[in-house]
C-alpha cells in the first residue's frame, strides 16, 4: 500500500498582498507577482499589434481588389477577416496599455515589426494564397509566444490563445477557398 504525502494547505498572506497593492498602486495591473519580463512581453505585444495591422490592411486591399468568378463571396470573407484582425490589434493594444506600455501604431515601423508580410497578390487565387501564408505565420509565431509566456503572464497568454484560435479558423477558411482553385 503506497502512502500518499499529505498535501499542503493553501496559505496566503492577505495582509501582505493588501499592503503591496496600496504601496504600488501606480503600477496598475502589474503586481509584485507578475512573473514575466514586462519589457519583453510589451515587445511581443507590439510586434503582434504590427502583425495584426498588416493583416488588416492586406485583407482590406484584397476585399476591394477581388475580381472574377465567385469573387463576391471571397471578398466578403476577406472583409470579415479584416474586421477580426482589427479586433485582434485592439486587444493587443489594450493589453499593452494595461501593462504600462504604449501601443506602437507608427506606420514606418509596421513592416519591420510584423511577423507576416504585406503581399498584394496578382489575382484572386494569389490573394487567397498570400492570406493563407500570413495566417500560417501568425499561427506558428503566436504558438511560440504562448509557450514562452506559460504561467508567467496568464492574461497575455490567454489573449494570444484566443487570437490563435481565430487565426486557425482563418487559415482553414483560406485553405478551403484555395482547394477549389488549384
Amino acid at each position: 500500500m503506497s502512502s500518499k504525502p499529505a498535501s499542503q494547505p493553501f496559505v496566503m498572506d492577505l495582509q501582505k498582498i493588501r499592503d503591496q497593492a496600496r504601496k504600488h498602486m501606480s503600477d496598475g495591473a502589474v503586481t509584485q507577482t507578475y512573473g514575466a519580463d514586462r519589457e519583453a512581453v510589451l515587445k511581443l505585444l507590439n510586434d503582434a499589434l504590427a502583425t495584426e495591422i498588416v493583416c488588416t490592411l492586406r485583407y482590406k486591399r484584397h476585399h476591394f481588389m477581388a475580381k472574377g468568378i465567385n469573387s463576391e463571396a471571397v471578398a466578403a470573407e476577406f472583409a470579415e477577416h479584416a474586421a477580426e484582425e482589427q479586433e485582434h490589434a485592439d486587444r493587443f493594444a489594450e493589453r499593452i496599455v494595461q501593462l504600462g506600455g504604449e501601443p506602437d501604431f507608427a506606420p514606418d515601423g509596421l513592416k519591420t515589426r510584423s511577423h507576416s508580410e504585406y503581399r498584394e497578390g496578382e489575382n484572386l487565387t494569389d490573394m487567397i494564397r498570400e492570406n493563407l501564408i500570413a495566417e500560417r505565420i501568425a499561427i506558428d509565431t503566436y504558438r511560440e509566444i504562448v509557450r514562452y509566456l506559460g504561467d508567467k503572464d496568464v492574461t497575455t497568454r490567454r489573449i494570444f490563445e484566443d487570437v490563435l484560435a481565430v487565426e486557425e479558423e482563418h487559415a482553414d477558411d483560406m485553405a478551403d477557398l484555395l482547394e477549389g482553385r488549384e
